[in-house]
């Protein structure tokens, strides 16, 4: 079957999508999957197509890309998009720049639209080994996807099934012209030495080595797959309703996953915080067993790279943003039916209207009293038992003083307002949203 013809079958589940755009670089990969395209698209119906050309300003060589791509698509009828982005360093470079290229695709995604990128099997045979050179586990191992969800489209790798041999003979045949990237030959990456040492002694000793390894990885995404399947159910039955709904934050309850094996243990948590947070290494994983495992009256707390685990009354909790920083002083006069913003803490508003007096809103001080109605005065510590009120809520929890003197404590039943219903105190405590996913 011919380049054209398998990249037209791969593409099927995607030919009703509102538009399909083609991420160009301008390099051999991506020149190939422009021309295969534009060549289906007049004699097949398929979607709009359009190219996005990104620029990172890594290296003065890609200056003149721009241009290149921009020769290239009107030669083929294909509009272009050229975008300059901003790549912060950090402790990977190739990191950093594949972030920034990828922003850039997923902010010009419509709905339903695709994203196809040219990677092949050479590709992904790299990066399987890649992965598996730094201890990957199976999700890692399973390498590239075909499809993945991209911002509000797909992102789609129709060539995966390819060689890169086969693109470079189909490049020559067709007299295409394509731009070579310097850093391309630079063996500092790891993936470069992969691709330009690594392989290549492989596929002397082992000629089908390319395919081998792909069909590994696809072995490895369905495991994956079904390691999912797993993780959902034991998810699932982990979930917790009802009491504290009023916390917006990610909880399990720790019992359902104590009677799990510690494999299984680890794959559900796995999927839980997937997207939450980046998974630790094999050796980080003992914060976990130190959090399951310690004193029912202790308060152990799991670091993770962007949140942290709370234990409380037999449930995790997942913290993150603004849990993770004390809210600021408290001490605020009001009158009245009010709402107001909590600074790194959510928002509170009354309802109803407070009687006459020196009222304000603040949060809990050491060995505090509330005044209930009919009862007297009762210790806020107690009382916060009593309704196991999770321990890293209780110093944010906003309350209302009437003469100095606690009345109220917002969300608890019972201690939440006035006896008669006539006014109530509500709070709407931050989530655990961070703002970048």
């Amino acid at each position: 079957m011919s380049l054209s013809a398998r990249l037209l079958e791969s593409l099927a589940p995607w030919r009703n999508a509102p538009a399909w755009h083609i991420a160009l670089s301008g390099g051999l990969d991506s020149t190939v999957l422009l021309h295969l395209l534009a060549g289906l698209a007049q004699r097949e119906a398929l979607p709009p197509l359009s190219a996005i050309h990104i620029h990172h300003g890594l290296q003065s060589a890609a200056d003149a890309w721009p241009a290149h791509c921009r020769e290239l698509c009107a030669g083929l009828s294909v509009p272009l998009q050229v975008e300059y982005v901003q790549v912060v360093p950090g402790a990977s470079l190739e990191r950093a720049a594949r972030d920034a290229r990828y922003a850039a695709f997923a902010a010009r995604l419509d709905a339903g639209e695709v994203l196809l990128t040219a990677q092949h099997r050479d590709d992904q045979a790299e990066t399987l080994l890649f992965r598996l050179l730094r201890g990957a586990g199976v999700q890692g191992l399973a390498a590239m996807q075909v499809s993945r969800a991209l911002a509000a489209g797909r992102l789609v790798r129709p060539l995966l099934n390819c060689s890169r041999a086969e693109l470079q003979v189909y490049a020559v045949e067709q007299k295409l012209s394509w731009v070579d990237d310097p850093s391309n030959t630079d063996e500092r990456f790891s993936r470069n030495y992969l691709r330009r040492q690594v392989l290549p002694s492989l596929l002397k000793r082992w000629p089908q080595a390319l395919v081998s390894l792909s069909r590994t990885a696809a072995h490895l995404g369905e495991a994956g797959q079904l390691l999912d399947e797993l993780a959902q159910q034991d998810v699932a039955a982990a979930e917790v309703s009802g009491e504290f709904a009023w916390l917006p934050l990610p909880r399990l309850a720790l019992p359902a996953l104590r009677g799990l094996s510690e494999p299984r243990q680890r794959n559900a948590l796995r999927y839980w915080l997937r997207p939450l947070t980046a998974m630790p290494d094999s050796e980080h994983w003992v914060g976990w067993q130190a959090l399951r495992d310690a004193a029912v009256d202790a308060a152990p707390v799991w670091r993770l790279a962007a949140g942290e685990l709370r234990r409380s009354d037999e449930c995790l909790w997942w913290l993150a943003g603004d849990w993770l920083r004390s809210p600021a002083q408290l001490a605020r006069a009001v009158h009245g039916a009010q709402c107001a913003v909590l600074p790194g803490n959510g928002c509170v508003r009354i309802e109803g209207r407070l009687p006459a007096g020196n009222w304000q809103l603040g949060y809990r001080r050491a060995g505090e009293q509330i005044l209930l109605q009919g009862r007297g005065h009762r210790d806020l510590k107690r009382l916060f038992n009593e309704l196991r009120v999770p321990v890293f809520v209780r110093e944010r929890l906003p309350l209302l003083r009437l003469d100095g003197q606690v009345v109220a404590v917002a969300n608890l039943p019972g201690l939440d307002g006035a006896l008669d219903g006539s006014w109530q105190l509500h709070w709407q405590p931050p989530t655990s949203d961070q703002g970048l996913s």
